[in-house]
């Protein structure tokens, strides 16, 4: 543990975070991951904290509970102070009463079997009155939507389920710092604007708030500050966020950092005559600039739609029928597929499910946090046998094949991508499945090689997969089954913890795969991906299916949309509002085809 000149009770300080001078390298890296970070956050502040994937964020979050340097080896300089506490001295169970965190993977801070007992592990830590702890783990619990689950074993919940569980364990603390890193990665559409808007409730208690998070839309308009973290790991820039997303020079090199703008912003900047006074940070305030340009247009006039073809939601996507002139058969096909988990208490996970995905389809699967979409994929790459129904891959029954046979005809990448490692370097966990196959050690690196360089992997060959960022896991996690060169992709949450430039480039090339036959299966719960990629997709619902159709006929069925707590893409709402001032304005999903409408 280092050593440091500082006492571990600092005199108070009108900040509630202050940074100074922290830099920081993990044992065994070559270079530092946080490079002289200063930063302070005022109480009652909610601060977004963005950079590209690897640049230090989540490294920076463990260093604000003491985890880092006090848990973790490491060579570290300058300090951090929270509440008057230096985190270098401080012991990790004071500054846990200071500082709340939930990490990207909620299965790696839940400890125990039930849901009411994780969330009232800390209070009882604390030597909390029996009725104080049962009053912070009902408040918790109803906070994320989880009150009445005390009960349950949060092994049966889904994967969002168990980040809203991981929230409620830190919100029981009560901690004066809530930090969140990536906290709604897991979460349903309708889920994730039930958080933020948790964090905005939150925030109006006075509560102080550092969030890394990509997904602005809806959370700009909370947001008092954004600090960027460059690639070599320093802050770059903290301003109010007006000022950051604005100023074109900054944009630009947010885009080239890869980091995500609001779309509307991103919009503004590629149509300046949206930006006359102001860039647009919110859908509420890009409405009106985009009616008026479309006034100015004349494509407001009751002939518009007719001189200028509206696109749609869904037109240009992977069909199969594009990519493939003969009629495409039914890649993988469901029939009458119902399955129970033990200890469910009698509720399928399934329940007669009929799906056929085409070959060389590029099919989106849709729903709410534990409504089946994982365990529909399972049960498709063999990892569940069907209790009832069937379930055939390329016109085999996948019931009747071994785990080997299974995995040449299809490649299934994780929701969370620790859980299919197995390897202890990034270059042996490439070459795992090629080996496994009895490959050739030559074709076996330069597959590998490929990889590496496809995925921006380059020098992390002797790495171990677990010391990655989120990000290059999640890379890391695609390329693994992408190397194998399997007919059959299915990804869930392909795009999970990635910043902008990887996940359009992770798209790219799924979009190149497609086109050349391969069959894609994308289960997520970005609409914004659905939109501009699939040629149709799938709503998951209580273990069942309501709706295989195009995005665009999704989009539009409002009621089905509400049921599946599904939201629509930011973009397309975008449209419809613009459409109450502009009736012929088309709907619209994507950045291109608003601007090919409006140029």
């Amino acid at each position: 543990m280092p050593t440091t000149q500082h006492s571990a009770l600092i005199t108070h300080h009108s900040s509630l975070i202050t940074i100074e001078g922290l830099s920081f390298q993990y044992d065994g890296a070559d270079e530092p991951t946080l490079r002289n970070v200063n930063l302070s956050i005022a109480r009652g502040e909610l601060v977004l904290l963005l950079g590209p994937s690897g640049a230090g964020k989540s490294t920076l979050a463990l260093c604000l509970n003491g985890l880092i340097p006090q848990q973790i080896d490491s060579t570290i300089s300058g300090r951090i102070l929270v509440d008057g506490l230096d985190t270098q001295q401080a012991r990790v169970a004071d500054l846990c009463q200071k500082v709340g965190l939930v990490f990207q993977d909620a299965d790696s801070q839940l400890a125990l079997l039930k849901v009411g007992d994780e969330v009232a592990f800390g209070p009882e830590n604390l030597r909390l009155p029996q009725d104080e702890i049962a009053a912070r783990v009902h408040d918790a619990l109803a906070a994320v939507g989880l009150d009445g689950q005390e009960e349950r074993e949060h092994s049966t919940l889904s994967g969002g389920n168990k980040q809203r569980l991981a929230l409620a364990a830190m919100l029981a603390l009560r901690p004066q710092l809530l930090v969140f890193d990536e906290p709604t990665a897991n979460l349903d559409p309708q889920a994730t604007s039930h958080f933020f808007a948790l964090c905005g409730g939150l925030r109006a208690a006075g509560a102080t708030i550092l969030i890394i998070e990509h997904k602005l839309d809806e959370l700009i308009g909370l947001v008092d500050r954004v600090a960027v973290m460059n690639p070599n790991g320093e802050i770059e820039l903290c301003a109010p966020s007006a000022v950051v997303f604005a100023d074109p020079a900054v944009a630009a090199r947010l885009e080239q950092y890869g980091i995500w703008l609001p779309q509307v912003t991103e919009l503004a900047h590629r149509l300046p005559a949206l930006a006359a006074t102001r860039y647009p940070l919110t859908i509420a305030e890009a409405v009106a600039p985009i009616a008026a340009l479309a006034q100015a247009k004349g494509l407001c006039s009751e002939d518009a739609e007719r001189l200028q073809p509206a696109p749609t939601a869904g037109a240009n996507n992977g069909s199969p029928l594009q990519s493939n002139p003969l009629m495409p058969h039914a890649s993988c096909l469901i029939t009458d597929l119902s399955y129970r988990y033990p200890g469910r208490d009698g509720v399928e996970a399934l329940s007669g499910v009929n799906l056929s995905v085409m070959e060389g389809e590029f099919f989106a699967i849709v729903g709410p946090n534990g409504s089946g979409k994982s365990t529909l994929a399972a049960h498709l790459v063999g990892l569940i046998k069907p209790q009832r129904g069937c379930v055939t891959v390329l016109g085999r029954d996948v019931a009747d094949l071994k785990g080997a046979e299974v995995a040449k005809l299809i490649g299934y990448v994780f929701q969370n991508p620790e859980h299919q490692f197995v390897a202890r370097t990034v270059y042996d966990e490439l070459a795992f499945g090629l080996r496994a196959l009895k490959m050739d050690e030559g074709e076996v690196k330069r597959r590998v090689d490929k990889a590496l360089a496809e995925f921006g992997l380059v020098g992390m060959e002797g790495r171990n997969p677990f010391s990655l960022s989120q990000g290059q896991k999640r890379r890391l996690s695609v390329a693994t089954m992408l190397v194998v060169g399997q007919r059959v992709l299915i990804l869930d949450e392909p795009t999970f913890g990635q910043d902008e430039a990887n996940a359009a480039a992770l798209m790219q090339r799924l979009e190149e795969l497609q086109r050349r036959g391969i069959t894609i299966i994308m289960i997520t719960h970005d609409l914004r991906l659905v939109a501009e990629y699939a040629a149709r997709v799938a709503v998951m619902q209580a273990g069942r299916i309501p709706f295989v159709g195009k995005p665009a006929e999704l989009f539009a069925n409002a009621t089905l949309m509400q049921d599946a707590s599904l939201v629509p893409p930011t973009l397309y709402t975008l449209s419809q509002l613009v459409r109450e001032h502009c009736p012929s304005f088309p709907l619209l999903v994507s950045l291109q085809e608003y601007v090919d409408y409006l140029s």
